[in-house]
């Protein structure tokens, strides 16, 4: 605590904290319900409420820059100039921060051709002359030089302020070996790399400070340059002015005029009211509740008349009904007639199976507690098995429950989950029943007790309570949703729901013999690789180590480094592949062999884990985890298993028929994306390609280098098909020459013969980006929105990002909703025609099938059938259909 006789100035530097608060916090889980992103600003008060509770200042300001333009610009133009623009979501957060600040009493600052650190260090100043006792908050290593016996320097980590490092004196002696004031002189050595102050070549920070030491000061070590021997020695004498330069620099101003002094900047009282309505346009309820509570006004009469005023506002859940037999079947009945667009379900699972089932309308629920054979419940089972409409949230898991009870049901008609993914697919954030209320409704669900061991449910409300407002959230949903939006999720994606959760109940027989013996053979392949790598470079080390893998590479072996990364240089396996292929090196060559053994083996791993008591394993398909509309799977990932890597087909061979069906099915679309191409862009050329039952890439490769079908050769077919796929990624000539490992010339060349024989594909390629550029989004064949927030961005990089992204959406979304559409057609035969064999597995643009006994020719006419049909394009839907006892022997 501090000395209450003793005044405390807490300066923090705004954009700093703001940055951190930003990158520290998910963007799309804190957006407003008009798309204002808020991260920033709810990190940075959140640390803030901290940082008052903690130091209790009685005095504070929070600094800001004005721009990136100052006196330190004009001098040298390169200073910071290679800082990344600005993300497009943090823009418009700062000016919301400062009306925060500005309601909770809290004076902001900023001066025109200054830094923000140059007004905290003319305040640290005047507040030590002051007797202030001074903390600074920024994370700014510059600002290091104002710590004096006065002033200490909370430096916050990545994560903010929740992990502050304390620099005083002794704490800077201790890890820099200087005092506070030296500091500069250190980093102008050195550079700062972060401005763009680029130092003495070589010369790091022990150098550095051994010359300091030596000499006392940067003057004294430039005044004894010539003394100084070696290859830094000669960097020195070289680059002097590069020292004296960055000296001047990142000496912080101390006596900025400002129109403040220390003394006027108490902590004043909190406009409750202001705060209040900025709070609430933000949607910060629970932060508004915090700083309510820490500043002693959650019992304020201006917070009970806004409580008050939101209770008798707020819909209250009617009481739940328990009803059975006569009367259980006329409610439902009864209800069900009066809302035809349907009634809302949800279900308190322990186990995966129904404990409570909840029905409710917009002015009554009921709640029924379930057991197995539990009397009095028929009617709810015929309602459930009906096409009767039902609203829910989160449905996939709830059905498997009830399908696990033995429940048929039907009907599913809107999920509050998965219409929230298509209205912002690209979102990651929060899709939960509690947080889409808040957004859609502007209302809060009660939260549970989370003390309270085994809760009734997830909420105060219950189920029954839950189930009122699933209701009451899909119908605003559902009248929210434009047509076509409508269409993909009433016709593709809820039919398509219930077809994965019965795949993820049947599962897929694996064994676990051929995993283990596959096991044991990358474990003894990975152990030898080892040893030959470290037998190359002498010693032992850790292979899955990036920091280690930097050392051997770019300090012991001396390779060329690979592209600047926060810890180093990059060691992902783009970068060793490039650096492996222009630089050969054995250990590199071992390195990346290890790294192929190492993922095989724990894809194994997570499979083989996977394997359940039925012999069986269970995936779990993300219908949402994707923005263009493509499922992914996951517990395992059974679409990260290689396909044309033999390991990969070893993998694939322990997946097998199960027990009681005769073999496995597969069938898969052939260059399906190529096709979706041909159709969009209307190129006759593409077209005509796909109808002369010719190979396409030897076909387009005729087209492209004005030769016979018959004389494409290997290489030239390979560059053909890969630009042919890269174009719908928005693969550009760079990229081009840098896959097929030709100059960037000959790529532009290449792509200029291919758009001049295909112009369609360049026109529909060109349109695609421009017409989303208008709309705002892109659409699939089908109907499926794609909405993009930076195509018509400042920034250069979020825009290519989206431009590229664009490319590709509808393309990768037609074929995505093309299989789900076959799917919920294959699925829907199987039962009208009684069929005993099972879908398996979905991945990319592949199915699997357990084909039952005496059922081959039934199952292969009804998957090649559907799949053809799943759409009307100008090209045919070419299916694959294989046969055999295993995953891999079924390949075709």
């Amino acid at each position: 605590m501090p000395d209450k006789k003793q005044p405390t100035l807490l300066l923090i530097d705004g954009h700093s904290l703001a940055f951190r608060a930003f990158y520290a916090l998910p963007v799309d889980s804190f957006q407003t319900r008009d798309g204002q992103h808020t991260n920033a600003v709810h990190g940075f008060l959140s640390m803030l409420l901290m940082l008052l509770r903690n130091e209790q200042p009685t005095h504070v300001a929070v600094a800001f820059d004005v721009s990136r333009v100052s006196f330190r610009t004009r001098e040298y133009a390169e200073y910071k100039a290679t800082r990344g623009e600005t993300p497009s979501e943090f823009g418009g957060q700062i000016p919301i921060l400062k009306e925060a600040l500005h309601t909770l009493g809290i004076t902001t600052i900023e001066k025109e051709d200054f830094e923000a650190d140059d007004i905290l260090a003319t305040l640290a100043t005047q507040g030590a002359g002051s007797g202030f006792k001074v903390l600074v908050v920024s994370g700014d290593r510059d600002t290091i030089q104002l710590v004096t016996p006065q002033v200490t320097l909370l430096y916050p980590s990545r994560q903010g302020v929740s992990d502050l490092t304390t620099y005083d004196e002794a704490k800077v002696f201790d890890k820099y070996g200087i005092r506070p004031e030296q500091y500069p002189e250190i980093a102008a050595l050195v550079g700062e790399t972060s401005d763009n102050l680029p130092g003495i070549p070589k010369v790091g920070e022990k150098t550095a400070l051994k010359w300091l030491q030596q000499y006392g000061s940067l003057d004294g070590i430039l005044e004894h340059r010539d003394e100084i021997k070696g290859v830094v020695g000669q960097n020195l004498r070289d680059h002097a002015e590069n020292a004296i330069r960055n000296r001047r620099l990142n000496a912080l101003i101390r006596d900025v005029e400002l129109p403040v002094v220390p003394e006027d900047l108490p902590r004043r009282p909190v406009d409750e009211e202001a705060m209040r309505e900025l709070f609430g346009r933000l949607e910060f309820r629970t932060l508004l509740d915090r700083v309510l509570k820490q500043e002693g006004l959650d019992g304020s009469e201006v917070g009970r008349a806004a409580e008050a005023r939101a209770a008798a506002e707020a819909p209250k859940a009617p009481t739940a009904l328990t009803l059975l037999d006569d009367e259980l079947e006329a409610w439902l009945a009864r209800t069900t007639a009066a809302n035809p667009d349907g009634l809302a379900l949800q279900l308190e699972t322990i186990d995966g199976l129904p404990i409570t089932i909840a029905v409710a309308t917009e002015d009554e629920s009921l709640t029924l507690p379930w057991s197995a054979g539990r009397p009095g419940y028929a009617p709810l089972e015929r309602w459930l098995a009906s096409d009767a409409p039902k609203l829910m949230h989160g449905a996939k898991p709830q059905l498997k429950a009830l399908s696990r009870a033995g429940l048929a049901f039907a009907g599913l008609a809107f999920d509050c989950e998965i219409a929230a993914w298509l209205v912002r697919p690209d979102s990651s954030g929060d899709r939960s029943l509690a947080k889409l209320v808040d957004r859609q409704l502007g209302e809060q669900l009660p939260a549970g007790d989370p003390n309270q061991l085994v809760p009734v449910s997830d909420t105060e409300l219950g189920v029954s309570g839950e189930a009122w407002f699933v209701g009451r959230l899909a119908r605003h949903m559902r009248d929210s949703l434009d047509e076509r939006t409508l269409r993909v999720l009433t016709e593709i994606e809820l039919p398509v729901l219930s077809v994965l959760a019965s795949m993820e109940l049947t599962g897929v027989t694996v064994s676990h013999t051929e995993l283990t013996e596959l096991s044991t053979e990358l474990t003894v392949r990975a152990n030898d690789i080892a040893t030959e790598a470290f037998g190359i470079i002498g010693r032992e080390i850790n292979l899955g180590s990036p920091k280690q893998i930097q050392e051997v590479l770019f300090d012991q072996l001396e390779m060329p480094k690979t592209r600047s990364t926060k810890t180093g240089y990059s060691t992902d396996a783009g970068a060793l592949a490039d650096l492996q292929d222009s630089h050969p090196h054995p250990f590199l060559g071992l390195l990346l062999a290890h790294r192929d053994a190492t993922k095989l083996k724990q894809i194994i791993e997570s499979v083989d884990k996977a394997i359940a008591g039925d012999h069986r394993v269970h995936t779990t398909y993300v219908q949402t985890g994707s923005s263009t509309g493509r499922i992914s799977s996951t517990d395992p990932n059974l679409q990260n298993i290689p396909i044309r890597a033999e390991e990969g087909r070893r993998i694939r061979k322990a997946f097998t028929v199960g027990t009681g069906y005769e073999s496995l099915l597969t069938a898969d679309y052939s260059q399906i994306e190529m096709r979706i191409m041909a159709h969009l862009s209307g190129d006759q050329g593409l077209i005509d390609a796909f109808h002369s039952g010719e190979d396409l890439h030897r076909f387009v490769g005729s087209r492209v280098f004005s030769v016979d079908p018959a004389d494409v050769t290997p290489a030239m077919r390979t560059k053909v098909k890969a630009m042919s796929y890269g174009l719908a990624y928005g693969l550009s000539a760079f990229g081009l020459s840098k896959q097929l490992r030709i100059e960037t010339a000959e790529a532009k060349q290449l792509m200029g013969d291919y758009f001049e024989r295909f112009g369609g594909v360049r026109d529909y390629l060109r349109n695609v980006v421009v017409q989303a550029k208008i709309d705002g989004y892109t659409e699939t064949i089908f109907g499926r929105r794609r909405p993009f927030a930076n195509l018509n961005s400042n920034n250069r990089v979020l825009r290519d990002n989206d431009e590229r992204a664009a490319l590709n959406a509808p393309i990768q979304g037609s074929a995505a909703d093309i299989i789900k559409i076959a799917m919920v057609d294959i699925a829907g035969d199987l039962a009208a025609q009684g069929l005993a064999s099972k879908m398996l597995l979905q991945v990319h643009d592949e199915l699997v099938f357990d084909v039952a006994a005496g059922e081959w020719d039934a199952l292969s006419e009804i998957v090649t059938t559907r799949m053809a049909g799943a759409a009307t394009l100008s090209v045919p839907l070419e299916v694959q259909v294989g046969r055999g006892p295993d995953w891999d022997s079924a390949a075709h």
